[in-house]
């Protein structure tokens, strides 16, 4: 089982890669990722008192695969964005791969996500304001983008208190 001393932490060349989709023949796969994914969450949660969501590259799973746990858990197999606001709103944003570390950026107040679920159904969600920047946080992951990259300016930096 995967700990928190298997999370990638930033300057790890892999947070950087595009990942590739899960494919149909490894779903038998993903229950083992979501335990680890869930158990490293789980672990940032305690030691940093934050952690809804994280993406499979984060412990060196290089598949489009998203795993959220805030009322429920959900997989999200190859999640794809239909449809983006032009609305955006800024926060700021943290990330387990830099737990320490706050930068502000601008997301999309609304979207439509389209993805898999674990039994490989198509699933569609609309969500705005923290749901919506937090699927966008962890597509992001998968695109190889870390945070850092989408700062407002370059004093959208702060440590965390």
């Amino acid at each position: 089982m995967k700990t928190l001393a298997d999370l990638l932490l930033l300057g790890d060349p892999r947070l950087y890669e595009k990942c590739e989709p899960v494919l149909q023949t490894e779903l038998p796969l993903v229950p083992g990722w979501v335990v680890d994914m869930d158990n490293v969450m789980r672990e940032i949660r305690t030691k940093y008192n934050f952690g809804r969501a994280i993406a499979a590259p984060q412990l060196g799973i290089m598949k489009r695969l998203i795993y959220m746990n805030i009322d429920q858990p959900t997989v999200f197999i190859n999640p794809e964005f239909t449809w983006l606001s032009d609305e955006k709103f800024e926060l700021w944003d943290d990330c387990m791969s830099f737990p320490n570390l706050l930068v502000k950026v601008s997301r999309h107040k609304k979207l439509t996500i389209n993805y898999l679920d674990e039994n490989w159904q198509p699933q569609e969600w609309h969500m705005e304001d923290a749901l919506a920047e937090l699927l966008q946080h962890e597509y992001d992951h998968l695109e190889g983008i870390l945070c850092i990259s989408r700062a407002v300016d370059p004093q959208a930096f702060k440590w965390r208190l």
